[in-house]
């Protein structure tokens, strides 16, 4: 699929920048640039396209009010390219699929394409779905209910993430979620727990959850999210608190606020 795109930035040099970079990206087609937000705002509803590279500040509208002047039409995915790094949690807030520091380095570009590729996917997937379902609905009625019933919760398995990019010390590393035991908060920053192994991705906790299956990942601390399927033993604790065992042999504590958690392994 091509990735119908839009370069905002106020700098002509940033834009020229991204753009060499974007080229080595087949599936990438730039569809139109803009240097403030207000050009943005209607190169996006001019365009539809499927994602727009956003840098914040710029005169006039920045780049979060170009986001709220997507109310009226169905928004791209954005990703923020800027050189200050105070922005990053209210990015996120704002649904941002990354935020690039500049100069955007060319490994970290491709990890985000990858993420931008997944969503896309995930959201054309359910669009084909969805046109299916109306389709059956209106000529085979009785056809769109079989379909009902054998998929109903297909959207929402398939809009989370398998794998995860992480990079760390100069290296870019793909994680199975699978394997992930638990993540630990410090910080900006999350700490990836893969048995032995633990890397450190720079994302808020928050949006972390927003890609992780609830049904396997849930948070059971403040700053814990413990993948359910390699806890291996509960045990109870003082004040209604508790403990997790995990595969590793790491043991979490359940602090009571997340008690429901621990619910699901009593039958």
């Amino acid at each position: 699929m091509t990735i119908r795109t839009i370069l905002v930035d106020d700098e002509p040099l940033a834009t020229q920048g991204l753009r060499l970079r974007l080229e080595a990206h087949e599936d990438v087609e730039i569809v139109a640039t803009a240097a403030n937000g207000r050009e943005a705002i209607r190169a996006i509803k001019t365009h539809k396209p499927d994602l727009v590279f956003l840098d914040i500040q710029m005169p006039g509208f920045d780049g979060f009010s170009v986001i709220s002047g997507m109310m009226e039409v169905e928004p791209p995915l954005f990703v923020f390219v800027t050189a200050y790094n105070e922005h990053a949690l209210r990015a996120f807030e704002a649904q941002a699929v990354d935020y690039l520091m500049k100069p955007v380095e060319e490994d970290r570009l491709a990890s985000t394409l990858d993420r931008v590729r997944q969503r896309l996917a995930e959201k054309r997937g359910a669009e084909e779905v969805k046109q299916l379902k109306e389709a059956l609905a209106e000529h085979a009625p009785e056809a769109a209910e079989e379909l009902a019933e054998a998929m109903p919760e297909a959207p929402a398995a398939n809009r989370f993430e398998k794998m995860i990019n992480i990079r760390d010390q100069g290296q870019i590393f793909r994680v199975d979620v699978d394997t992930i035991e638990r993540i630990d908060a410090a910080g900006d920053y999350m700490c990836i727990q893969t048995g032995d192994n633990t890397l450190i991705l720079r994302e808020t906790m928050k949006d972390l959850e927003k890609r992780l299956d609830p049904r396997r990942f849930q948070r059971v601390h403040r700053s814990t999210i413990v993948n359910l399927d390699l806890v291996r033993q509960v045990k109870p604790h003082t004040n209604g608190e508790c403990f997790l065992v995990l595969d590793s042999g790491a043991q979490v504590k359940v602090s009571r606020s997340y008690r429901d958690v621990v619910a699901r392994f009593v039958h």
